[in-house]
């Protein structure tokens, strides 16, 4: 295995909100799954399968799982929201390309993103890092 530095973990990922979207384009399951397939590609991911389901009477959820992990989408057309995780590992596939992409397919009003570095194996500088054993004592202790 080889050792990660201070900095690296072994993904990204992007947790995507967009807010104010059309109600056609937030129930479309055939544009949806298209973009989303789309995206996967702009990263430079490698598509291994897609699972994509319409709701009645309105909603989208979808999965585009690639071998450096997914790309997930849940929609709400009612409210012109989607939530969309795009989540990479490696050095390979950059998720940021599909943000950029499914930021102009949706085309929100608003959108709020944040990025989670996934796998820091390197604990001892990880300011969110717990140890399983506290939590343990922790629970105990109640």
């Amino acid at each position: 295995m080889t050792a990660l530095t201070n900095n690296q973990a072994l993904g990204k990922h992007i947790l995507m909100e967009a807010y104010d979207c059309e109600y056609d384009v937030l129930d479309d399951l055939r544009g949806i799954q298209s973009a989303m397939i789309e995206a996967a590609e702009r990263t430079g991911a490698t598509v291994v399968d897609v699972a994509f389901r319409k709701f009645e009477p309105y909603g989208v959820s979808g999965v585009v799982i690639i071998s450096e992990s997914h790309l997930a989408i849940h929609t709400w057309p009612e409210f012109g929201y989607a939530a969309i995780d795009l989540f990479t590992c490696g050095d390979k596939a950059d998720p940021w390309k599909a943000f950029e992409y499914l930021s102009n397919y949706f085309k929100p009003k608003k959108i709020t993103t944040m990025e989670i570095r996934r796998g820091s194996l390197v604990t001892t500088d990880n300011k969110n890092y717990v140890s399983i054993d506290s939590i343990r004592e922790s629970v105990k202790g109640e």
